[in-house]
């Protein structure tokens, strides 16, 4: 078995993997070819790769050709679907709700395609998990990239001339992003507020040292893979009235909260960014999927007010090295977990609980009864 990974497009700085888990998937008997170039944004020569005993491709039409696996970060474009053959696995991130030209695509051409973003949130899928280390390092980014403009520092400073007081950060939403963001924001020795839906995240917000700002908007719920539920409007109308001391009080406010499978909930009003001190800055972390921050745009930094909304879409490209290696050994963890070493191949069973949740085409159909 054969396994392909071609060049992300070139807004894309990671690499699907490095040299070190390509050398994990040719000691399990798999056949490793990357495209020429693969490493360059992360400083990864193609004989690195060749080292781990990787065979290198001049183009992607060559990859594709003689592959049975391809593997990506970011779905692929409607020329390379052309280019894969019958019953080549393909993996990436696919954003399978809301591309869903792309799954037809991918089912017409008998691929068999996994969604990484819907690895299920179990014990044993854990190591898998690409959503969430992705998440982690682009919380600690959001944070970096904040302090990197903000016009203060973060810690308190005792100095000749006088004391500095601590910057104010406000985290919006506490998944992994966001208990990212904390840790981070308090190790720069900021004073860290976080607010989410969930009540049962305020302990983990106590125990990096961040206060949990209480806001009542009635009942709440989660889904059973741990992420929030959508609001109402009603709701989302209570918690933005909660917010708005806080976030007039905020030096930088960082913005994670998303609704799996559905856009961005707009939470900070342009009238709540008109009340914050000028010199003050948000990063909206759900930018990409419509974003939490009235005003934000994709990729863009947005002057409003005196304050900087940052809307950066590929946050862990800003740690792209860190960002490839953890996706590469999230998807050989992948792969190793399903590969019969007897026969070489990959035993894809629609019946096991985590390729039941993240398969989104097969044998010509899409079969996930999420994406239908």
């Amino acid at each position: 078995m054969q396994i392909f990974f071609p060049k992300e497009e070139a807004h894309e700085i990671r690499a699907t993997i490095l040299p070190e888990v390509a050398k994990k998937f040719i000691d399990l008997g798999i056949e490793v070819s990357v495209e020429s170039g693969l490493g360059d944004n992360v400083f990864v020569s193609d004989e690195l790769y060749k080292q781990s005993g990787a065979s290198i491709c001049s183009s992607s039409e060559e990859g594709f050709q003689g592959a049975d696996v391809v593997c990506k970060i970011n779905k692929p474009t409607s020329d390379e679907i052309k280019l894969l053959k019958k019953d080549t696995i393909y993996i990436s991130f696919l954003d399978p709700f809301n591309e869903k030209q792309i799954v037809s695509e991918l089912a017409s051409a008998n691929v068999s395609s996994i969604s990484m973003e819907l690895v299920p949130r179990i014990t044993r899928a854990q190591k898998m998990d690409a959503l969430s280390s992705q998440a982690n390092l682009a919380g600690y980014a959001a944070v970096i990239e904040a302090s990197r403009t903000l016009t203060k520092s973060f810690p308190m400073m005792m100095t000749a001339a006088g004391t500095i007081s601590p910057a104010r950060v406000f985290v919006v939403g506490v998944g992994v992003a966001g208990l990212q963001a904390i840790a981070t924001a308090k190790r720069l020795g900021a004073r860290v507020e976080a607010f989410d839906t969930r009540p049962v995240v305020e302990e983990q917000v106590k125990s990096l040292g961040g206060k949990f700002v209480k806001i009542d908007i009635g009942e709440t719920e989660e889904t059973d893979q741990g992420y929030a539920k959508e609001l109402t409007p009603e709701q989302i109308k209570m918690q933005q009235e909660g917010m708005k001391k806080i976030c007039s009080q905020s030096d930088v406010i960082i913005t994670t909260a998303q609704v799996f499978g559905r856009p961005a909930p707009r939470i900070i009003t342009e009238d709540m960014v008109s009340a914050m001190q000028p010199g003050s800055v948000i990063v909206d972390m759900a930018v990409s999927t419509g974003g939490n921050v009235e005003g934000s745009k994709n990729d863009e930094y947005v002057f409003k007010d005196g304050v900087t909304i940052i809307g950066m879409s590929n946050l862990p490209g800003e740690v792209a090295k860190d960002a490839s290696q953890v996706f590469g050994s999230n998807l050989f963890n992948m792969i190793e977990e399903f590969w019969d070493k007897e026969n070489k191949v990959i035993n894809f069973d629609l019946e096991d609980e985590i390729l039941k949740g993240c398969v989104i085409t097969h044998q010509g159909s899409i079969v996930n009864e999420s994406v239908k």
